[in-house]
């Protein structure tokens, strides 16, 4: 059965999601909303789809049942929900929102319409990060003491500069935090648990920008374990993400989304060979390697035909949402440990 997808965007991710969409056989690109007239025109052009500069015809149009959405981060909830009130599934960029408290009516229209709603978080699905999320469901890493996470990449000043929305407060909703740190963050959420507690500090260091391209967090998780976040966009030239996960019997260490360390114990599972991740995301924010995507889009669609939560549902997605507003909150009180209030 094909299934007809609409596109919200008509930038640089939403021609990621054409180019990943187009590449599934059961996939029809049908309509293609955006505010940038001239880019979705040739957007749609490309992949055969009708192009539309009002969000409301656009979700009247039919065939259609699952809009994905690549509209600014503060539009996600807004338009989610206005998709789920028209019967329409809908797998969204990350973040889930900029807000909790807009993604949670966003959760609760999806649920009331009985519409799936995901979230791209894509790095979920590489083999070299599901193989320690097994190792530590099945206790091979003995109790999680520690973890080290560190994204310093970087970003020019034109990467800003040539947007209306990056480095804002009301549309991207903060800065290094909410958009390129969110999705170790949730990598982190998903591998460890919960986070209880945070203690944190943010600065804007280099770029001129209103948020923040630098911040430190101390997280506390639920089962004890302790975690160490650095992340910024003005680490010239950008090096790759680097999570270290340490626990009572092995340790692991992920460079650029591969194991690189796997210290286990004797008679723990081997690892298998995986493809690499091609994307150059450490400093640049092109998507030129689009299996990521490829993946999410795969799960979510046999999400809607088996009836099952996709990889990653608004639940799920909107938990590292909740950790950053509790970073942001600790960055303005540093005196205090803040408690992550969990949905």
């Amino acid at each position: 059965m094909t299934i007809h997808v609409g596109l919200t965007g008509g930038g640089n991710i939403s021609e990621t999601h054409a180019r990943a969409a187009s590449t599934l056989s059961d996939v029809d690109i049908a309509a293609i909303y955006g505010t940038n007239t001239a880019k979705v025109s040739c957007l749609s052009h490309t992949y055969g789809a009708v192009a539309y500069s009002d969000f409301d015809i656009f979700l009247a149009h039919r065939p259609m049942e699952l809009v994905i959405i690549g509209s600014l981060s503060g539009l996600h909830a807004a338009q989610g929900i206005a998709a789920a009130q028209h019967g329409l599934h809908l797998l969204t960029e990350k973040p889930i929102d900029v807000s909790t408290v807009r993604a949670d009516t966003l959760i609760q229209t999806a649920e009331q319409a009985s519409v799936k709603l995901g979230v791209i978080f894509q790095d979920r699905l590489k083999p070299h990060i599901r193989r320690p999320k097994q190792w530590i469901d099945e206790g091979v890493l003995g109790k999680i003491l520690l973890v080290e996470a560190q994204v310093k990449w970087y970003r020019p000043g034109e990467y800003y500069q040539h947007s209306r929305w990056r480095g804002t407060q009301a549309l991207d909703g903060g800065g290094v935090l909410i958009n390129q740190a969110v999705h170790t963050l949730d990598l982190l959420a998903w591998l460890l648990g919960d986070v209880a507690r945070v203690q944190a500090s943010t600065g804007t260091v280099l770029h001129k920008i209103e948020v923040e391209d630098t911040a430190i967090a101390i997280l506390e998780f639920s089962s004890g374990a302790l975690g160490v976040l650095q992340a910024t966009t003005a680490a010239y030239p950008g090096y790759p993400r680097r999570i270290e996960i340490r626990g009572s019997l092995g340790t692991v260490v992920l460079k650029h989304d591969r194991i690189v360390v796997a210290d286990l114990p004797a008679g723990a599972p081997t690892l298998e060979p995986a493809a690499t991740d091609d994307n150059q995301s450490a400093s640049s924010a092109h998507v030129g390697d689009i299996r990521g995507h490829q993946a999410v889009f795969e799960d979510f669609l046999a999400a809607i035909r088996q009836n099952r939560a996709p990889a990653c549902d608004g639940r799920a997605g909107r938990r590292s949402l909740a950790v950053i507003e509790s970073i942001y909150r600790a960055a303005r009180h540093p005196e205090l440990a803040v408690q992550v209030v969990a949905g």
